[in-house]
């Protein structure tokens, strides 16, 4: 279903891109290219179709996008084995604070080998 729904994606987001580039932002656009009165679509007529395929195809794509993000296999309880590399270090991760510590020597009971120096 996922691979179904990114190829929708992908149908659409070229459509999207052929219709932008035909639109003209002086106006002119697809309708540009007839001339004459008498024609069936005017250039009003064209850009208003124009923008409402931009719009409406904008609105699937994000459908779409929402869509598939609801449709991902992320295989839970199916393979561990599948996890993410970051799951898996995050999971295996040291706790700093259980790392052993130096030991250091108490200087009380360090060997006398200080001189006395007050005499």
């Amino acid at each position: 279903m996922y691979y179904l729904i990114s190829a929708l994606i992908l149908i659409a987001s070229v459509l999207l891109i052929l219709i932008v580039l035909v639109q003209n932002s002086k106006g002119g656009g697809l309708a540009a290219n007839f001339a004459g009165s008498t024609q069936s679509m005017g250039v009003r007529k064209t850009a208003d179709f124009l923008e409402k395929a931009t719009w409406t195809l904008a609105i699937i794509i994000i459908s779409l996008t929402l869509l598939s993000s609801l449709t991902i296999n992320r295989g839970e309880g199916e393979d561990a084995a599948k996890k993410s590399l970051i799951e898996n270090q995050i999971n295996e991760a040291v706790d700093p604070t259980a790392a052993p510590i130096i030991p250091t020597v108490d200087p009380q009971q360090a060997p006398a080998q200080q001189k006395d120096t007050t005499k």
